[in-house]
């Protein structure tokens, strides 16, 4: 995986250098008078140099993005931060490293400053060495616009992009104006040009306001009210530029498996403006997924990385989608419990069937969620 190249690729042909020899003989021939030497003859068209061709496109290979939910780092799992970064996440890194794109929702402010946000029960912040431990993971990037992106205000947001851009790592769903937090992250990768967009769907009614972008103030990409206009330009700029794209979206209900009754249209809107993919998360347990026409629709992925786990907030599991071009070729949903606030993939086949099989109950279980099984199939 690469950053987007922005370098042009070279076109054009070069005049054969045959025929510009032939040319100029058979004109020094016509104005020649006849006491002078004939003119020597021109080498054949035959004998010149092979004309060079334009770059080729690169072919599309197929390749997968691996996708978690909720990260923080309090608690136990701030023990794990200090004592070692580079495995705090434990072994499900091995996911991550495999797949050629890998992103999480990072539940916290990054800093060690910044004023806890007002009339908030559950403020989160984590040092600068949790984008190591990220990065050491294999994630590739993190959406931080969530309900915690700003639990330490304004200062607080500056200092996790900041750190961010100190420790060279990915954020999106968050800038220091309007334009950087809608901006997307791009990736080349086989060929293909992945663009992934993060904005929140829930935020605190008294919070709304400061902590939403604006012109000139730093703030979360949202989707609430006016600014879903923003959102949907995102999606439609970013898909100008790339073969798919991936919106990371922070929605739902707490504790309810079942997406709130705007979601199916909130994902519909997203999709037509150009969106391959809506995923996300914020109510702590895992919710339906599936096709919403030929678009991925994921409606929770649950916590992940997080202190908080016992009976359904302990389920969890990766996402993992394969794409080439502007198609989803396979979805899997990689099951999971939390153990020691750290994800821990199913490996016995009963386990994994079982926790397939919980993962696709949800779509049944909540109705109304217009998801099918496979893509392109009608919605029940």
């Amino acid at each position: 995986m690469t950053p987007l190249s922005q370098t042009p690729r070279p076109y054009g042909r070069p005049l054969r250098l045959g025929s510009l020899l032939l040319a100029t003989a058979l004109l020094a021939t016509a104005c020649g008078s006849g006491d002078e030497a004939p003119a020597a003859a021109a080498d054949p068209p035959d004998a010149a140099e092979p004309t060079p061709s334009a770059s080729p496109e690169p072919s599309q290979e197929p390749y997968t993005v691996a996708i978690g939910g909720d990260v923080m780092f309090e608690g136990m799992l701030r023990q794990r931060l200090d004592s070692d970064p580079a495995t705090a996440l434990g072994p499900v890194s091995e996911v991550f490293q495999e797949a050629d794109v890998s992103v999480v929702n990072l539940e916290t402010a990054v800093t060690d400053g910044g004023t806890p946000a007002p009339g908030k029960q559950f403020v989160f912040r984590a040092p600068a060495t949790a984008f190591t431990a990220l990065e050491s993971a294999g994630v590739d990037v993190a959406t931080v616009a969530n309900n915690h992106g700003m639990d330490y205000g304004t200062d607080g947001l500056i200092d996790t992009l900041d750190n961010a851009e100190a420790a060279d790592f990915p954020v999106i769903g968050a800038g220091r104006d309007l334009s950087e937090a809608y901006e997307p992250e791009f990736f080349e990768v086989n060929g293909n040009t992945l663009a992934i967009i993060g904005a929140t769907d829930v935020l605190d009614d008294h919070l709304i306001s400061e902590w939403t972008a604006g012109e000139g103030k730093p703030g979360l990409a949202s989707t609430k009210g006016e600014m879903l206009t923003h959102a949907i330009q995102a999606v439609e700029d970013a898909g100008s530029r790339a073969d798919a794209v991936i919106v990371f979206l922070h929605w739902g209900l707490e504790g309810d498996h079942c997406p709130l009754p705007h979601a199916p249209g909130l994902a519909q809107q997203l999709i037509d403006a150009g969106a391959t993919a809506v995923v996300g998360g914020h109510a702590h347990v895992v919710s339906p997924g599936g096709y919403m026409g030929d678009a991925y629709v994921h409606y929770g992925l649950g916590n992940f990385v997080f202190y908080n786990f016992s009976g359904p907030t302990a389920e969890t599991g990766v996402l993992r989608l394969t794409l080439q071009g502007d198609k989803i070729l396979d979805d899997e949903w990689l099951p999971g419990q939390i153990q020691g606030g750290i994800p821990i993939l199913h490996e016995d086949e009963s386990a994994v069937s079982q926790g397939v099989a919980s993962f696709e109950g949800y779509r049944e279980q909540c109705g109304g969620t217009n998801l099918t099984a496979e893509p392109g199939e009608p919605a029940v």
